[in-house]
């Protein structure tokens, strides 16, 4: 951990005020130089303005912690119309609570949002679209509508500080998710939150607070509820952390799992094979995470089929019986035509997948026997090299090789584009 905070002893009386506690740049381990340059000219225009600027969320939450992060938001006192004067590279998205994107060369993209009172999801009518005006809020307000207490965090450019409201300081000293606020109220009202908690306990070994646990274990079942595409965007960035093995045994563990994947639950309570499937499914995704984690300086190709197929195919694996079935012709197109069948019930309209996605994974599947059975001495013969589908289910079939079969995954680079090379 890179936390300097050992006690609460550094955390003086002047620093502490309120509930606020104030971080001078002695008492924190994050540099200007961390910083990207684009945010960093955001920031200091801002201030130039006689706004307020606050590096907030993930970036800070990251830069603590030693990590590079992917993303560097800012929020400011600055309201949307007079941010798109200040910065006219700009653009506002978004319809209840809006953003302004801030575009540098490089196809770089600084998100810039108006502090904020409260989370749309937090609402007394998530139904009725709010007066922007009515939304915007100070900055301890921001923190509070905020998910987690060690993404509710802010560092202000000017004075080099981080002020925290929440405690996320400390909970990112002890390794510790928590929920902002009452966390069975705040599942309740928007259960994605289960689904962040995890994550973030998972790509930072963290350890999930009792009660925040305890409110995720018995509202499980509320993921249900909540749209499609909000399930699939945030299950692709879990696959895509490099901590989806992690990830999948915390959503075991509080039956996170067991609600977005229902058709697993006969096989995981089967006395027999029960086991054996989880162990599957477990190094089947960390075969995904070492190579997310080798390519985290270029480009992962992996598509989203790929990654949804990998999910489901230890069920596959026995429902389909993909290993064992010599397709041709008929058989080939009946297997097809039942998988395909089969995603639409089990998987595919839960997660309102693309056609595109739903015929990609039936791909990967169906061949997977033909694959086993040519490969000969870590090879496959020519004609199956020239099948359009050769490439994503030799892939898809390492990964198998990797997780399943026993074979170390060596070959990193065919799922890897390396970054391109900066001149300095």
């Amino acid at each position: 951990m890179n936390g300097t905070i050992e006690n609460d002893s550094q955390l003086t009386e002047e620093t502490e005020e309120n509930g606020r506690i104030i971080l001078s740049q002695e008492e924190h381990p994050i540099l200007e130089k961390d910083i990207e340059s684009e945010a960093l000219k955001v920031l200091y225009r801002l201030r130039d303005a006689g706004y307020s600027g606050y590096l907030v969320g993930g970036g800070v939450r990251d830069l603590y912690l030693g990590n590079k992060p992917k993303d560097f938001d800012i929020s400011t006192n600055a309201r949307p119309g007079q941010l798109r004067k200040l910065f006219r590279n700009s653009r506002t998205i978004g319809r209840r609570f809006r953003l302004v994107q801030v575009f540098f060369k490089g196809n770089k993209i600084i998100e810039v949002s108006t502090l904020r009172s409260q989370s749309e999801y937090d609402s007394n009518d998530p139904d009725k679209v709010l007066p922007a005006n009515n939304t915007f809020g100070t900055l301890e307000e921001d923190a509070f509508r905020r998910d987690l207490t060690i993404n509710s965090l802010f560092y202000e450019v000017e004075n080099k500080t981080i002020i925290d409201y929440v405690g996320g300081v400390r909970d990112l000293t002890d390794g510790i998710i928590r929920i902002v606020g009452e966390p069975e109220q705040r599942i309740v009202r928007d259960p994605v939150r289960m689904l962040r908690a995890i994550r973030h306990a998972a790509r930072n070994g963290f350890n999930i607070e009792e009660k925040t646990l305890e409110a995720i274990s018995s509202h499980a079942d509320k993921l249900d509820l909540c749209p499609t595409s909000r399930i699939r965007d945030e299950l692709l960035k879990d696959l895509r952390g490099g901590a989806s093995k992690a990830w999948a045994e915390l959503a075991l563990r509080t039956g996170v799992f067991s609600t977005l994947f229902p058709f697993y639950n006969e096989l995981f309570n089967d006395e027999t094979e029960g086991a054996t499937v989880k162990g599957e499914l477990l190094g089947l995704l960390g075969a995904l995470d070492k190579i997310y984690c080798k390519g985290r300086e270029g480009r992962v190709l992996l598509e989203d089929a790929m990654l949804f197929a990998l999910l489901l195919f230890p069920w596959a694996l026995r429902h389909f019986d993909l290993l064992n079935n010599e397709l041709k012709g008929p058989g080939y197109h009946r297997l097809s035509k039942s998988i395909r069948a089969e995603l639409d019930q089990v998987f595919a309209r839960r997660l309102n997948l693309k056609r595109a996605i739903k015929d990609k994974i039936t791909t990967l599947f169906v061949n997977m026997s033909s694959l086993k059975k040519n490969r000969k001495n870590d090879t496959w013969p020519a004609w199956l090299r020239r099948k359009s589908y050769f490439l994503d289910c030799s892939r898809f079939y390492a990964l198998y090789q990797e997780a399943i079969a026993g074979d170390a995954l060596t070959d990193l680079k065919q799922f890897i584009e390396e970054a391109p090379k900066t001149v300095s």
